[in-house]
């Protein structure tokens, strides 16, 4: 417990760098989930083969699923973060985006850096949640 009372749990996705740089791939505080920037990793440690939109849609599978070990679901998203090294990449990042979350249509961010975790890597995103905050009708 917190010096608030709120519990915090978190989890992790296997990744090589969660134990390595000391983070968690999501943590959850109260009804809020934050996830770690998530990059194109495959349960062996390797890079998602294939190209950007490929890479984006393994980011934001292994994301959903942790906001889903959490107890939180995709329609639960209120912000993304999409990290892109080639800016000629954002109409094919954006279209898995919309798959995911087109329906939670949570805040997002998109912008160019200079480089990611490994050379291969097109794409890094990360997403908040806030459970019970989907989208109603």
């Amino acid at each position: 417990m917190s010096a608030i009372g709120l519990e915090r749990t978190r989890t992790t996705s296997g990744s090589p760098y969660e134990a390595t740089f000391g983070f968690a791939r999501a943590v959850r505080v109260g009804d809020r989930i934050v996830v770690a920037g998530t990059g194109p990793v495959e349960p062996d440690g390797s890079t998602t083969p294939g190209g950007v939109a490929e890479q984006a849609a393994r980011c934001l599978a292994i994301i959903v699923a942790a906001i889903e070990e959490l107890g939180g679901s995709a329609a639960d998203v209120v912000r993304t973060r999409m990290l892109l090294t080639d800016p000629a990449d954002q109409d094919a990042v954006g279209a898995v985006h919309a798959r995911y979350f087109g329906e939670a249509r949570p805040a997002a961010t998109m912008a160019g850096v200079a480089w990611l975790c490994r050379p291969e890597w097109k794409v890094e995103i990360e997403a908040e949640a806030v459970v019970g905050a989907g989208p109603s009708d």
